[in-house]
């Protein structure tokens, strides 16, 4: 089990690397051009682009902090590896829902 979530860990982290990069370019070409937030969320309502762009971000997000959390609870708390477990998928999912939440509030019309 433990070097399946290492793997999943490493290819969430490769997954997420050019998301990171691709959102801080976004981030500095809307500060640049000095865009309002009505102007982007202008520009991101009702695409598909986006809305695919920052599910992956939030999916590969919320996989790679629910392992993290797991390993950390199993290396120093009390809690066993089925409780760290149930604990951290528990965390993954509502990370993946509040994530999903709000790339449909930036992307849905």
């Amino acid at each position: 089990m433990s070097l399946r979530l290492y793997v999943w860990q490493r290819l969430t982290a490769a997954v997420m690397a050019p998301l990171v990069l691709v959102h801080i370019a976004v981030i500095f070409y809307a500060s640049r051009k000095g865009l309002s937030a009505a102007d982007i969320l202008g520009r991101t309502r009702g695409s598909l682009m986006w809305a695919s762009f920052y599910g992956a971000f939030v999916a590969a997000v919320a996989l790679h902090a629910a392992i993290g959390v797991r390993n950390v609870l199993v290396e120093w708390s009390p809690l066993g590896e089925g409780r760290a477990g149930m604990f951290s998928t528990l965390f993954g999912l509502l990370l993946l829902v509040l994530g999903l939440r709000a790339v449909a509030a930036v992307v849905l019309p």
